[in-house]
């Protein structure tokens, strides 16, 4: 039986760096929000959950996400650590996601992350799993987090790191997805210029 897989999209920044929130750019047409919560939908994840906090009503407003749950991060501007307490305790505080055993964690800047990538690293799920996308033999995106250590990454996360801190101190399985997807992220402007063509 396939195991229940949740996914997340950090999508809560203010994307100071880049000049405007990174959930409102539109990259192919598409905006960055609507590509990666339409990768982990399609990737199979139920439910998948969008966190917003910068912008969070023009997001609302303007992307079109029938099948994600919108969150709101009121620390938003803490780093992205808050959006994975907020997502979390979304899951750990309801009967309704009991089932679900892992989390999937997709960042909202990262374009080259394909459905298939996502299906490739969600077939690790387990509670106890902690797997990720490899490119080149370095840890990227997506990253899957089983239930077993959700507590311990909420504790650790803060400001803008995320499960980092505890991903390095636990073993990861690295998932290669070099094949089937790239693992950039668009930081500033000109990121988006050489990539979004």
């Amino acid at each position: 039986m396939r195991e229940a897989v949740a996914g997340v999209v950090p999508a809560a920044g203010a994307g100071r760096r880049l000049g405007r929130p990174k959930a409102l750019v539109d990259y192919g047409g598409t905006l960055l929000v609507e590509r990666a919560a339409g990768v982990l939908t399609e990737s199979g994840c139920e439910p998948t959950l969008v966190v917003l906090g910068a912008a969070a009503e023009e997001v609302t407003r303007r992307a079109h996400l029938p099948r994600a749950t919108l969150l709101t991060n009121p620390h938003w501007a803490s780093g992205m650590a808050s959006s994975l307490h907020t997502a979390l305790d979304t899951l750990a505080g309801s009967d309704r996601y009991d089932d679900v055993t892992a989390l999937l964690v997709l960042p909202v800047d990262m374009p080259g992350i394909t459905v298939q990538a996502a299906r490739r690293v969600a077939a690790h799920a387990s509670s106890s799993a902690l797997a990720a996308a490899s490119y080149a033999g370095v840890r990227g995106h997506p990253v899957l987090l089983g239930r077993e250590h959700w507590a311990g990454i909420r504790a650790s996360a803060t400001g803008d790191a995320g499960a980092r801190e505890y991903l390095r101190h636990h073993e990861v399985t690295f998932v290669a997805c070099d094949d089937i997807a790239e693992g950039f992220d668009l930081d500033h402007p000109e990121d988006l210029r050489r990539h979004n063509t």
